[in-house]
């Protein structure tokens, strides 16, 4: 077990066109009749789930209690890990947590005793707890972000600072590495925490708990949980496919239901941007409004990306495309006016609201020194649905000033529409502001698109997103 982790997890999950991880959890009270004459009867049952669905799953997770139960349950965890392809992951279930000695002895016994390939930890000791797996670079760690559980909510959804502590846990935790090797456990059974988490993590992969016997909602939990590419999830499943007559047929099943899913979820990058989308992306970056080298930014970090949207005043075409795609996002949001924020966003939202038919105002950065002195152009009544229209969103600063300055007149503002989401907490930031952000496109999908087509290498993608990734707030 040598790769790292999710190398190793993607290539089984492509191998096998699996996102099911086979739960090795064995119960002695649920032993089945067949296994009981058997020398050792749950490792020949764990030997049997495991030779029926190694062309089935993308990675198996043992959960240790089961196993620390038994009187010779180390001895029969060492030969069930044995009996696992090689190229296979292994995660071992132990939501393990303590303070740095004691998890260095954890990890140790983990990764070098057992030598699993992945571990579940517990982040309530914070970071120093986590490190001492972490600092595994081959390894994988999946730190309990929101579980399964009915209990779940007594702590995981207690506000901190306007937000669910969960939520503080998917933001922060998978910086507790210097080798981009930690994941998060979101359990199925609660399909709106695992959107949430999503969109504070777009890019980490999650191990999802709760579906099967627990009742979790296979559709609803794909459909929140996976990334842009269809991956990033680990759909666990183990009482149904280990108490199933058939585990191979019982795992086929379930694997089949995950792909049937993620199929009708997520199409190809270039399915998913319908319409004008992909060309308006491939536009953007032919016109410049898009480019990618080493760039000093107004904060003075230097950047490998550059957007400028205000180059769609040059460009007619791309200018009416964008709107296009504005108002395609607008149709199901009520509304009264527009408001564009300026500057950049204004000639989009003037061409927005004629196609529309809609009215528009816009707030001004600074009250006139002169004449009325208003704060926003344009007319309006009191207490009017109002929509934002901005260009790109990067922390949303720009965007709340401007709700801000709209909600003191008395309008009512709780939804904005970017064209490009730098996905670099924005989203967040407004809706713990109480706006929800409808972008048109995430920059990660257009950097795929980018990719497709030719104009951008994987390399200049991956830059960019492993700058995203450290410059989230």
């Amino acid at each position: 077990m040598s790769s790292r982790f999710f190398e190793k997890l993607e290539a089984a999950v492509r191998r096998n066109a699996s996102l099911l991880c086979v739960g090795l959890d064995p119960n002695p009270a649920y032993l089945p009749d067949r296994f009981r004459e058997a020398t050792n009867p749950i490792l020949a049952w764990n030997q049997e789930i495991i030779n029926a669905t190694a062309d089935i799953a993308c990675c198996y997770k043992p959960n240790i209690a089961f196993y620390e139960a038994l009187d010779d349950g180390l001895a029969i965890l060492r030969e069930t890990l044995a009996a696992i392809p090689e190229d296979i992951p292994v995660i071992l279930d132990a939501k393990r947590g303590d303070i740095g000695s004691t998890a260095e002895a954890y990890a140790r016994a983990a990764f070098e005793r057992l030598g699993v390939d992945a571990i579940t930890v517990s982040p309530y000791l914070g970071e120093d707890g986590v490190r001492p797996f972490s600092r595994y670079a081959d390894r994988g760690v999946f730190i309990l972000c929101h579980t399964s559980n009915p209990g779940a909510a007594d702590l995981q959804t207690l506000p901190v600072d306007g937000r669910p502590l969960y939520l503080h846990v998917a933001e922060r935790a998978p910086h507790w590495t210097d080798h981009d090797n930690i994941g998060l456990v979101v359990g199925a059974t609660y399909p709106q925490a695992l959107a949430a988490v999503r969109a504070v993590a777009p890019e980490t992969w999650l191990l999802v708990p709760g579906v099967g016997a627990q009742g979790g909602d296979l559709e609803a939990a794909l459909r929140a949980g996976l990334r842009s590419d269809g991956l990033g999830m680990i759909i666990n499943v183990s009482r149904s496919i280990a108490l199933a007559d058939d585990p191979r047929e019982a795992a086929l099943t379930l694997r089949d239901a995950i792909n049937a899913a993620r199929e009708a979820i997520v199409a190809t990058p270039s399915e998913r941007m319908l319409g004008a989308l992909r060309p308006l992306i491939l536009r953007l970056h032919d016109l410049g409004a898009v480019k990618f080298g080493e760039f000093t930014l107004a904060s003075g970090r230097i950047s490998p990306i550059y957007i400028d949207l205000r180059l769609l005043v040059s460009d007619a075409g791309a200018l009416r495309m964008a709107a296009q795609a504005y108002a395609e996002r607008l149709k199901d949001i009520p509304f009264d006016r527009l408001a564009g924020v300026p500057y950049g966003a204004l000639p989009i939202a003037t061409v927005v609201g004629q196609l529309l038919g809609r009215p528009l105002i816009y707030p001004r950065k600074e009250a006139k020194q002169h004449g009325l002195g208003r704060r926003i152009e344009g007319a309006y009544g009191a207490d009017e649905r109002i929509v934002v229209i901005e260009d790109l969103i990067t922390s949303g600063g720009s965007v709340l000033d401007a709700v801000r300055t709209l909600r003191d007149a008395g309008l009512q503002v709780t939804d904005a529409v970017v064209l490009i989401d730098r996905e670099q907490g924005g989203v967040e930031n407004l809706a713990a502001a109480g706006v929800t952000v409808h972008a048109v496109m995430r920059l990660s999908d257009m950097l795929t698109v980018l990719v497709e087509a030719g104009r951008i290498t994987a390399e200049q993608a991956q830059t960019v997103r492993a700058y995203l990734a450290e410059n989230r707030g």
